[in-house]
């Protein structure tokens, strides 16, 4: 299930989440029930996403969470269509927005990768939030422009930059969304990774008996690169995942650094030409 954002009234998505004054749906009658917020509204909108994913979220089991009718929440936020671009919006608040510089950009970046790496695994529902559409909250903004500071400590042009933003973002909701999905599997299915492999290796060995010959390449890089035994604190999927994050981010770092250096060794023949 993918989500895009804006799909509600936009001019109001935006007033909610800026805070702009005023913005709360206009409400005829008796004016509601102190205690609820439009924070309220969206932080219980979370809890059910984090719990049960971004399809059990409706603004009748919201309703329930917070003790009204799902019909008495309009007052606070106009639809699930904006409900969902605060609640993606104020979960984004949880991470940092400044990152200490003294050991270098590449520690920093470092660091606010797997800042971002954590609170996909914590809020996977927000990796339904398509990055096609951005939100354009205040947090989503923060999360950028934590980054960006970051990365133009490096001294590289913005256009390069722009284009490293974008293929850090999807290194980490990638790796982040292939744990998932093993985390996901194992519970809809009921049957681990483990098993999984375990069952279909030997059908597959009988099935296709010359898939060495066939496909040596990929039988080269099984055997050179066997994974250690199946670790029974954690799915092989998920462990799999996990080390591929942290092998694509430090390849990406590397290649940043090497723009870096490339670039500080042509500045002074630019500078004599």
């Amino acid at each position: 299930m993918v989500v895009f954002a804006g799909q509600g009234d936009f001019r109001r998505s935006l007033a909610l989440l800026w805070r702009t004054p005023g913005a709360a749906v206009a409400r005829s009658g008796p004016g509601p029930r102190p205690g609820l917020t439009v924070d309220t509204v969206v932080d219980a909108g979370i809890a059910i996403a984090d719990a049960s994913g971004i399809s059990a979220v409706s603004m009748r089991e919201v309703g329930k969470r917070v003790g009204r009718t799902g019909m008495a929440l309009y007052t606070y936020v106009p639809s699930k269509d904006e409900l969902v671009d605060l609640m993606y919006d104020r979960a984004l608040a949880e991470l940092p927005t400044a990152y200490d510089l003294t050991d270098g950009w590449r520690a920093a970046l470092s660091v606010w990768t797997h800042d971002y790496w954590a609170f996909c695994l914590r809020h996977p529902w927000t990796l339904q939030v398509s990055q096609a559409r951005p939100v354009l909250g205040p947090n989503e903004n923060a999360m950028l422009e934590s980054v960006l500071r970051i990365l133009f400590a490096t001294g590289l042009g913005a256009q390069v930059l722009r284009r490293v933003v974008g293929t850090l973002i999807n290194h980490v909701r990638g790796a982040a969304q292939t744990v998932i999905d093993s985390r996901q599997a194992a519970a809809a299915t009921g049957v681990s990774d483990e098993d999984w492999w375990t069952a279909r290796s030997a059908a597959f060995e009988e099935v296709v008996p010359d898939f060495a010959e066939r496909f040596p390449t990929v039988v080269r890089l099984a055997k050179e690169a066997a994974t250690a035994p199946p670790d029974p604190e954690g799915p092989y999927l998920e462990r799999e995942a996990t080390e591929t994050f942290d092998a694509g981010l430090a390849v990406l770092l590397d290649g940043i650094e090497a723009l870096v250096r490339r670039g500080a060794q042509d500045a002074p023949q630019a500078r004599v030409v």
